[in-house]
Formats: structure tokens, C-alpha cells, sequence
């Protein structure tokens, strides 16, 4: 089963994204619905009541990320393309969860590196790809943004350590990366714990963009990349104390 999408464009931007057919993307809304996982709506659907949708850090149910895959694509493949050029053969890196990580790892296929991660989605851009190492943390699945979450995920990241991390968040706001997804930030601390140095990959609508939960400060943060519509006062305050910041 492929994805959930809002309106008609956003069908025809996700079907492109991941490589399948419009029809196959509105006949997995038709089953998703049959199932009682969604109700249809003029343009769309949204998720049923009472599914067993993930929540953010406010009890609000989360967005499905296949929704958030088909917004602005063109930005986040311009920020994937800078990403994967900070990549140096033969390193190890970490992609988080994210709809701009799989990007990323679409554009390091063929490339001798190894890969950790906790996202499925990461992995379906790799797992056929002989060049590329790879190393899935385990855990308990979150169907709806397709990772893997929990103590044996939280367990294996002690165990793991990379040259570099592509760190995905909800919001930068006060000097602090944030997210807004309780589940996910005990995994998205650790990574950054176990990587020599941390990317964050945080377009325009991340500053301040939303949520309440601390993943690190920007001290932690060696660069950022971002897109050209990030206010110029966002842009001076990432790059005090000398922080590199890429606009893609």
C-alpha cells in the first residue's frame, strides 16, 4: 500500500515521488477506506475517527508523511541534492526519519557508504542498491511515518556511531531544535549523541515552524540546510558562533 494524499495534485506529486501510477494511489485511499482507516472527502480524505493514528506532543493526530512527501518536492530535493554533497565516500552517516531523508538517500544510491537508520522509507530508496550499506535500528513500527520506534530502537542506537547525521525537526524556535512527536524524540536524541556531527535539514516553514519538545540547541548543530524563502533574521541568528548555513 503506497500513500494517502489530499487533492488531485498532491496524487500526482506523490505518485512521481514514489515511482508508482495516480490509479495505484487513489485504489490504496479506496482500500484504506474499505478498511476504516480514512473517509473520503471531495478532493481527498482524511483520517477516521477513533483509527489508530500516532499523535503529536499536543494529542492532535499526526499527518500521515506520504501527505507531507507531496509538499513542496522541488524545495526538498534542491535540500537533498546539498545534503548528499556534504557526503564523503566511504562514511558512515545517519538519515532520520523525514520526508527529505529518503530524498537524500535516493541521491547517495551507488555511493560506498553506510546508512543507519530508522526509517523505512530511507531504506526503500537503498535496499536494492549493492553499493550501499546499510543498518535499520530495530523497534515497533509507526505505520503512519513508516519507523521504527521504541526501547530496542533507543537500545541499538548506543551501540552505533557515525561521522555525520542528517537530523529532520518539527521547528526551530529560542535557539532550539523541536520537535512535536514524543515518540520520536528520545530516537532523534540519541542519533545526535552518536554522530561526530549534525545537519539539520530545516526549510523555510521550520522557522519557528511548531512543537514543544527539545532535540538539542543550535550548539549542537555543526550546519544547516534551508530554503531561500528563510527570513534574513532566521538566517543570522543560525549562523552565530560561526555555524555554516546552506541555502538550497
Amino acid at each position: 500500500m503506497t500513500a494517502l494524499a489530499t487533492h488531485d495534485q498532491s496524487v500526482k506529486e506523490l505518485a512521481e515521488s514514489l515511482h508508482v501510477s495516480q490509479s495505484t494511489i487513489r485504489r490504496d485511499l479506496t482500500r484504506l477506506e474499505q478498511q476504516g482507516l480514512l473517509e473520503r472527502k471531495y478532493g481527498g480524505a482524511v483520517l477516521a475517527r477513533g483509527s489508530h493514528a500516532n499523535t503529536t506532543d499536543t494529542g492532535e493526530a499526526e499527518e500521515p508523511i506520504d501527505i507531507d512527501r507531496a509538499k513542496d518536492l522541488e524545495l526538498r530535493r534542491s535540500m537533498a541534492k546539498v545534503a548528499a554533497s556534504l557526503v564523503r565516500d566511504n562514511s558512515t552517516i545517519i538519515l532520520d526519519i523525514g520526508s527529505t531523508t529518503p530524498l537524500i538517500a535516493l541521491e547517495l544510491r551507488g555511493r560506498p557508504i553506510t546508512i543507519i537508520t530508522s526509517s523505512l522509507a530511507v531504506l526503500d530508496q537503498v535496499r536494492d542498491d549493492d553499493a550501499v550499506d546499510i543498518i535499520l535500528l530495530g523497534g515497533v513500527l509507526r505505520r503512519n511515518h513508516q519507523s521504527l520506534v521504541g526501547p530496542l530502537a533507543e537500545d541499538a542506537i548506543h551501540e552505533m556511531s557515525a561521522d555525520l547525521m542528517f537530523l529532520s525537526c518539527t521547528g526551530v524556535k529560542n535557539n532550539f531544535v523541536v520537535d512535536d512527536m514524543a515518540v520520536e524524540a528520545p530516537i532523534k536524541r540519541g542519533l545526535i549523541r552518536s554522530a561526530d556531527q549534525t545537519v539539520l535539514l530545516a526549510g523555510e516553514n521550520k522557522f519557528p515552524g511548531t512543537g514543544s519538545l527539545r532535540l538539542c540547541d543550535l550548539d549542537h548543530i555543526d550546519t544547516i540546510i534551508t530554503t531561500s524563502g528563510t527570513s534574513e533574521s532566521s538566517l543570522k541568528n543560525s549562523r552565530s558562533g560561526g555555524r555554516k548555513v546552506i541555502v538550497a
